[in-house]
């Protein structure tokens, strides 16, 4: 079985070098060695980028959830938090201990975890844990429809820290545009999670909470994740017949 191809795309000839691409050791290299100083750029394989980030989403997205309500059911409020709050700093204590280094994301979500779960001890409320999460939803689907009209959208930084990409490409009206538009993609999908998350979290229990909105909210990126990819590969397509 043949891996599937990658998409090239050159710039003209004459064009601005972008700035010096450095790919992290566990994605595959964006720019070959011999065309790093030409503004060529391919695209990571899409099994690669899965492979890159499936384990962080299972580890970040589903295990919490298991993990809160394994304990919830089992030892209640204070053993769910008790267990939340162990789940994430037993991550890090691995990552420090196979050597992998902790980043300061993890740390911060270490201390995050740590102070929703003393405040919903506190007033004996799980709801408050959700809450806090949820109110962040909201404020980056803010983020994401704000940074249109300032115009850096949001989403061209998420896809430069997932594939470096030269400057020259980026300059593209086309892709441009494309970023443009999947940034207000990405706000949509964040208000639609937020709201949904609001309306379970004061109507429904804990548990239809944890797992109908988990699920409904693993659809809804899975979906907005396709439309992008798709999206990216047909801009680069596009992009192609205007360079070549």
């Amino acid at each position: 079985m043949q891996s599937p191809s990658t998409t090239l795309v050159t710039m003209p000839a004459g064009t601005p070098a972008g700035m010096p691409v450095t790919t992290p050791a566990a994605v595959p290299a964006a720019v070959p060695a011999d065309r790093a100083g030409h503004g060529a750029f391919e695209l990571p394989r899409l099994t690669a980028m899965l492979r890159h980030a499936l384990p962080r989403f299972v580890e970040g997205v589903i295990a919490p959830v298991a993990v809160f309500y394994a304990a919830f059911a089992l030892l209640g409020l204070n053993g769910a938090l008790v267990a939340a709050v162990a789940w994430v700093y037993g991550g890090i204590a691995w990552r420090w201990l196979r050597g992998h280094g902790v980043s300061a994301m993890l740390l911060l979500a270490g201390l995050g975890v740590t102070a929703r779960a003393g405040l919903a001890a506190f007033t004996h409320s799980a709801v408050l844990y959700f809450l806090q999460p949820t109110l962040g939803t909201l404020m980056v689907a803010v983020s994401f429809l704000a940074s249109v009209p300032l115009g850096r959208p949001l989403a061209q930084k998420v896809a430069t820290d997932m594939v470096p990409m030269p400057e020259a490409f980026l300059r593209h009206a086309r892709v441009r545009r494309f970023f443009r538009r999947i940034s207000l993609l990405w706000a949509l999908v964040f208000f639609v999670n937020a709201a949904v998350s609001l309306w379970m979290l004061f109507h429904q229990s804990i548990g239809v909470y944890l797992w109908v909105r988990t699920g409904l909210v693993a659809a809804l990126g899975a979906a907005a994740v396709a439309v992008s990819v798709w999206g990216f590969r047909r801009c680069l397509h596009q992009v192609n017949a205007v360079t070549a």
